[in-house]
């Protein structure tokens, strides 16, 4: 099972902010920072696929309800959604 079958957003995003507040804390050795990022990485990806699926869904549910406003601007973004730069501050 992977991390996105198993973890919900919530518990994505909470244990994102903790591997956040841990880096921020410092003290940790190169290997362990550079394995709290990946994890935050892994994180901030399964919450982004969360939140695109429940975009599609909110999208869709429209659509439905008011098929008549489906056109070319009633359909999702195409484009993947953008991700953090890493090197941005906080």
């Amino acid at each position: 099972m992977t991390d996105r079958e198993s973890l919900s957003y919530e518990q994505a995003r909470e244990e994102l902010g903790g591997v956040v507040k841990r880096l921020e804390a410092g003290g940790l050795t190169l290997e362990q920072s550079l394995d709290l990022w990946e994890r935050g990485e892994r994180l901030a990806a399964i919450c982004a696929d969360w939140l695109e699926g429940a975009r599609a869904r909110l999208t869709a549910a429209m659509a439905a309800r008011h098929p008549d406003a489906a056109g070319p601007d009633a359909s999702p973004d195409p484009k993947p959604a953008a991700r953090p730069d890493p090197s941005a501050p906080f």
